[in-house]
């Protein structure tokens, strides 16, 4: 039976609606090659949003295609899971697969994959919400401070013999008031201290561990004991700036709706979550073995729950993980996809096998993305006067020795070049601006003289790149 949809290939299109070639397109601005990574996790992103626009009854039913990424280090992988999630403006988290262990071990438990991924969401609504009460905000606290500063005249009951307040009087008052309002806002009055109340900080010295862990615990005991947990105020004589920020972030908060912060937090994390679960391999392994092989299972079988589906109670309530899209990598030098158990297994339906850098990969990292890594080093010496630039031979030179110590020891993908960056410009950045402004211009020969010895001497390369 066909399925009429209210929407358009053009409704779908626009910031948070790119087509998958544009994703791809936005993501090659940061990360370099890796074509077939880009494009499945373009069309998971897509899929999310077709799924959106589908019948309830029949959305329902539409699951995420979770992702398996396979490849070295250093190529890319989290960078591509990091950069979709900011495209599509989701909440988003890594994890280590390592760092979860079967009950009886120590490690983190599986559900705070999900916790942490619905407090990401909750940073995010929080942001947008006092974005939009910020020049409200912003206002009120104005008045607050001119309150501290002129104190408005105290409203008082006229007795007998005892004179009105004049109508001079008052207009007096708000003429200072606003010869201060215009002093405030240019920052003549930064100067001055005021007294305010200042929301105590302060942290139990003692954690309880529950079956639900010390997160809900917690949450429970600030109910029970709101002063223990920074409930008391206290005043403060704070230079005027302090005195704003603390007054600022006290508005931001009360006018923000924490209820609806904590509804949407969780509807947003349900929709449009994504976890990263990188180093899987680490946990390959099947029953069988000895020692931690059958904790690596356990791990498995710990994880496969919250990437089947399940609910997990948080402190902003309960999330279903139905929908929230996984994406897993692992080099698998030593194991392999298949040893993975089964039902995980099938959890991950695509594989994509991410390729090698080459040496003119190497090249284009070192200057084609938009947060390239020369771009960054000229930025930051150019703040003290120095105005750094690179041949071309240069930039070739270090991608090949970049290349060659990965090929003689151990292959950490374009995490090469910073180390190779920083030691090429080590006596560079020490000096940085202490010569005064100054043109340094970094050739092939410049490369092989601080390098050339490192990488002939293996045990140098080992300690050293």
């Amino acid at each position: 039976m066909p399925i009429h949809l209210p929407a358009t290939s053009q409704e779908l299109q626009g910031p948070d609606g790119l087509t998958p070639r544009e994703i791809v397109a936005e993501l090659d601005r940061y990360v370099v090659g890796q074509r077939a990574a880009k494009r499945a996790v373009a069309i998971a992103l897509r899929n999310r949003l077709r799924r959106q626009r589908l019948p309830a009854e029949v959305a329902a039913e539409v699951t995420p295609k979770n992702i398996l990424m396979i490849g070295p280090t250093g190529i890319g992988k989290t960078e591509i899971a990091r950069r979709l999630a900011r495209l599509a403006h989701s909440p988003f988290v890594k994890v280590e697969a390592s760092k979860f262990t079967e009950v009886g071990y120590v490690g983190r438990d599986v559900d705070s994959m999900v916790r942490d991924l619905v407090e990401s969401a909750a940073d995010m609504v929080r942001r947008e919400k006092v974005a939009e009460v910020q020049e409200r905000a912003e206002r009120q606290v104005e008045e607050q401070l001119l309150d501290l500063l002129l104190p408005p005249p105290r409203p008082m009951g006229f007795e007998e013999g005892e004179a009105a307040p004049t109508a001079d009087g008052s207009a007096s008052f708000r003429a200072t008031r606003e010869k201060l309002r215009e002093q405030l806002r240019a920052g003549q009055l930064d100067h001055r201290q005021v007294e305010v109340e200042v929301r105590e900080k302060s942290f139990p010295s003692f954690q309880i561990l529950s079956s639900q862990g010390v997160e809900e615990m917690d949450v429970n005991l600030k109910d029970v004991l709101p002063g223990l947990f920074g409930g008391r105020t206290k005043r403060r004589r704070l230079p005027l700036p302090e005195a704003r920020e603390v007054l600022l972030q006290e508005e931001q908060a009360r006018l923000v709706d924490a209820e609806q912060v904590a509804r949407l937090a969780v509807e947003r994390a349900q929709t449009g979550g994504i976890i990263f679960i990188d180093e899987i391999d680490k946990i390959a392994g099947r029953e069988g073995g000895r020692g931690p092989d059958v904790s690596r299972e356990g791990v498995q079988r710990d994880i496969l729950p919250i990437v089947e589906g399940t609910t997990v109670s948080t402190k902003y309530g309960p999330v279903k993980t139905d929908h929230v899209l996984f994406v897993a990598a692992g080099a698998f030098h030593v194991s392999k996809p298949s040893d993975l158990i089964p039902e995980l297994q099938g959890r991950f339906p695509i594989r994509v096998e991410l390729e090698p850098l080459t040496e003119a990969d190497f090249v284009r990292i070192l200057t084609e993305p938009q947060g390239a890594l020369l771009k960054q080093y000229q930025a930051l010496l150019a703040t003290e006067g120095v105005e750094l630039t690179f041949s071309d031979d240069a930039v070739r030179e270090m991608a090949r020795l970049a290349m060659q110590v990965n090929q003689s020891t151990e292959n950490i993908g374009a995490r090469r070049l910073a180390t190779i960056l920083e030691t090429v410009l080590e006596d560079i950045s020490f000096e940085g601006g202490s010569s005064g402004p100054r043109r340094v211009a970094i050739d092939a020969s410049f490369v092989r003289e601080r390098l050339a010895a490192l990488v002939q001497d293996q045990d140098l390369s080992r300690f050293i790149l």
